[in-house]
């Protein structure tokens, strides 16, 4: 759905490259999270794959077209969810009647089922709720724009503990076979169980970039006690009860993702995880 080849960005009067050669592709049907530490630019990559900014080399294509020309094809089968955005002081149902016709298959009965998994409806005024309900609003209408490609930055920064079991159930009532989804963010506890495939990069170099199930195929991780070794492991980090360890999966054993701990285990032993998924 989704391919990026060989590109290059750099921000005017920043003679240090954001991205120099990078490739990646994205495919349908699966909700992908880009990880990364700040300053690696996730927030400028998903800019640069909806159009709003243009690389200086290489290609962003979705569905084959080149997302640079700004197509009113491409255009309204995409949309994105920036970490920060104003609403204007109207109704949802106003602001659905000026914005609805960009995108073709917009659902207004999805809109209201998304609506009411926050107990918003039609009526709210979008210019007089909070930062954290003005996000919850604005997702519900880009889920309910139905477009191929969803992306999402920092999604769930300024939402209640609530609010983000209410988001995960959003995305999870809302995909299908047809929609990507990429969520960016820092708050990997948040969208751990939603996720189908990781991406980690960090500027130019993508460390990782694997479906969940293979990584939990080949990787196998684990709560020990202080007194266990943790010879072989892959990564370890200190715990509350003890230590948090990645090995590799010998066994076929089954595991949970810990997507914090991969995280940071990717980023510490880069050469040893490369080894593992080249």
């Amino acid at each position: 759905m989704l391919k990026i080849n060989d590109l290059a960005f750099s921000y005017s009067g920043n003679n240090c490259k954001v991205f120099n050669d990078f490739s990646l592709e994205f495919e349908k049907g699966a909700v992908y999270g880009l990880l990364g530490k700040n300053g690696t630019g996730k927030s400028t990559l998903l800019y640069l794959i909806t159009g709003l900014l243009h690389p200086q080399q290489g290609t962003v294509l979705f569905k084959g077209e080149e997302v640079r020309r700004r197509l009113p094809s491409t255009l309204s089968d995409m949309y994105i969810v920036p970490e920060e955005f104003e609403l204007p002081s109207m109704t949802m149902k106003q602001y659905v009647k000026l914005n609805a016709p960009f995108y073709p298959n917009f659902s207004e009965e999805q809109l209201k089922q998304n609506l009411a998994l926050f107990d918003f409806d039609e009526n709210i005024r979008l210019g007089d709720l909070s930062m954290g309900q003005k996000k919850k609003a604005y997702m519900c209408f880009a889920l309910a724009a139905n477009t191929s490609l969803l992306v999402m930055d920092e999604p769930t920064n300024g939402l209640d503990i609530p609010s983000k079991s209410e988001f995960r159930r959003l995305i999870a009532s809302n995909m299908s076979d047809e929609k990507t989804i990429i969520i960016s963010t820092h708050q990997v506890r948040d969208i751990d169980s939603l996720l189908d495939h990781i991406v980690i990069i960090d500027q130019s170099s993508v460390l990782l970039n694997a479906s969940s199930a293979d990584i939990c195929r080949r990787l196998l991780f684990t709560n020990q006690p202080l007194s266990e070794p943790t010879d072989g492991a892959f990564y370890v980090q200190p715990s509350v009860s003890g230590n948090s360890a990645i090995l590799l999966n010998e066994y076929d054993e089954e595991s949970r993702m810990n997507l914090e701990l991969l995280f940071n285990g990717v980023l510490a032993e880069r050469e040893k995880f490369a080894q593992v998924f080249k």
